[in-house]
């Protein structure tokens, strides 16, 4: 109900914004933004595409996700059948077994979230929904009511949308490669790290305090503080390290790791003497399935953001946080940083566009360029999270899901802006 109340509010808000700009300030021309999109300007390089072609755009990325969904599905098959995954569970299981206490002892489900929270961890973008979405397919077979969130699904989800990251590569990568580059392309990873360490403990903090789960138990400090040290460490490691030494380190690290995740299950499967392309095929068509059913959930809520894009409606959100800033006499950079934030939650792709937009008007290393960076390495694609997410195994009533995700969200971005003021002055 929550999200259908937000998704209604979006083209709302949108049409009657668009109506008032058209109708008392002349601005003709917004119908045809919202519905067919709006034309490059020079003065603005960003693409507002229209309600039909993100439609279009919307299929396209759900077919482009069937290959994805297909193969990594197709291994995570091969690995249940040969007990990987319940392995994989039992090591897990103690912290788990706290933090989602519904979950019975070695579930499938505990593995396939761990899955998702390494690829997370490590970027891998195209490996992180495939676990995720078998994650809560898993969690929800174990859901007595089928058409409701669960406790374990909302908790599982907000983790996974606080989007905690080591290494953000593709920020990095595109700071580096603008007209005029950053001097120093590497040195927002580190507020990265810990803005989104932040977001992800927040979210913890926020869904267990709605659930009831004792945060401070010894199992589930000890495995946080652990976590804590093993980032500390690589945080040490990595600032030693130049961008081609950073982009050499990730691009082993990550990319190594699925081949050798690939690897393992297939040395796994024949050693347990599983039929591994026979269960490879089986897991892929249940890949093909998922990302055809998450078509119409995905095209409801990119229609509903591109109206809130197209109207202005974020135009008039950053110049009243500017107004108010300045009515008060308070620092401003921020603001100037801030559109890539309220877009993160939205789209993944319009936020890196809108980053890319910053840095070429202030300056890959001004304030406000920085900050957009950590923003959008910090946080997650919030509602296109719900949408295919829950989308994927029909649940309807979120609950409580949504405004936990976005309170974490807030207290990522105020970290980020705390941080930068922090680190870049």
């Amino acid at each position: 109900m929550a999200l259908s109340r937000i998704w209604s509010a979006f083209i709302i808000v949108a049409i009657v914004i668009a109506c008032i700009k058209c109708f008392f300030f002349g601005q003709s021309d917004i119908f045809n933004w919202m519905v067919i999109g709006k034309s490059d300007d020079p003065l603005n390089p960003l693409k507002l595409n229209g309600i039909i072609e993100t439609c279009l755009g919307a299929v396209d990325i759900c077919l482009k996700l069937i290959g994805i969904m297909a193969l990594f599905m197709g291994f995570m098959s091969i690995a249940e059948n040969a007990g990987g995954i319940r392995l994989l569970s039992r090591l897990v299981g103690p912290f788990f077994s706290k933090l989602f206490p519904e979950i019975p002892k070695g579930h499938p489900a505990t593995g396939h979230m761990v899955m998702n929270f390494s690829a997370n961890l490590l970027g891998l973008d195209n490996a992180a929904t495939p676990f995720g979405l078998q994650a809560m397919k898993s969690l929800q077979d174990l859901n007595p009511n089928k058409d409701t969130a669960s406790n374990a699904q909302i908790m599982f989800l907000c983790l996974h949308a606080s989007g905690l990251t080591l290494i953000p590569v593709s920020i990095i990568a595109a700071r580096a490669s603008l007209k005029i580059p950053s001097a120093n392309p590497t040195d927002i990873f580190v507020p990265c790290m810990i803005a989104t360490f932040v977001a992800t403990l927040a979210a913890m903090f926020i869904v267990s305090f709605k659930q009831k789960i004792n945060i401070f138990q010894p199992v589930i400090l000890g495995w946080v503080l652990c976590l804590s040290a093993v980032i500390g460490a690589l945080v040490v490691y990595l600032i030693t390290l130049d961008l081609a030494g950073l982009q050499s380190f990730s691009g082993i690290l990550s990319n190594g790791l699925i081949l050798l995740i690939f690897f393992l299950i297939i040395l796994g499967g024949l050693y347990k003497k599983v039929n591994v392309f026979e269960s490879f095929v089986e897991g892929a068509k249940g890949g093909f399935e998922t990302a055809i059913k998450i078509i119409p959930y995905l095209v409801g809520m990119l229609v509903a953001i591109s109206l809130l894009r197209t109207s202005g409606t974020f135009d008039i959100i950053i110049n009243g946080l500017k107004s108010f800033c300045t009515a008060l006499n308070l620092d401003s950079r921020f603001i100037d940083g801030i559109p890539t934030a309220l877009i993160k939650p939205l789209s993944g792709s319009g936020a890196r566009g809108m980053m890319i937009d910053t840095m070429n008007i202030h300056g890959a290393d001004s304030f406000a360029g920085r900050l957009a960076a950590i923003l959008q390495g910090s946080s997650d694609t919030t509602f296109y999270v719900i949408a295919v997410y829950f989308g994927s195994v029909s649940v309807k009533n979120t609950r409580y899901a949504v405004g936990a995700m976005l309170l974490a969200d807030l207290v990522g971005i105020i970290t980020a802006i705390t941080l930068c003021y922090m680190f870049f002055g």
